[in-house]
């Protein structure tokens, strides 16, 4: 029963994800209640990792699509920024 258990949280990634950014929302809670800030800080940067993780999952992002979506956005910028005036961005007086 627990491997099978097992086996469909590991198959329900955003599943455990949402579970783990209930975990760190209560967890910070307690924290700030309890005057412990540094532990607080650590819950929240577990939930919004879990939150980010939660969210390409969502996406069907994978690690290997970011460098792909990085060089494309910067391809894009060049682009726009090529056709903008010689003398932007500065102030014209």
């Amino acid at each position: 029963m627990a491997a099978i258990t097992t086996s469909v949280l590991l198959m329900r990634w955003p599943l455990v994800s949402a579970v783990l950014m209930f975990l760190a929302s209560t967890l910070n809670i307690q924290f700030r209640k309890s005057d412990y800030t540094f532990f607080a800080i650590v819950s929240s940067m577990l939930g919004i990792a879990s939150a980010l993780w939660f969210a390409t999952g969502l996406l069907g992002l994978e690690l290997a699509d970011f460098p792909v979506i990085w060089a494309s956005f910067k391809d894009i910028m060049v682009e726009i920024s090529s056709h903008a005036p010689p003398e932007w961005p500065m102030v014209m007086t």
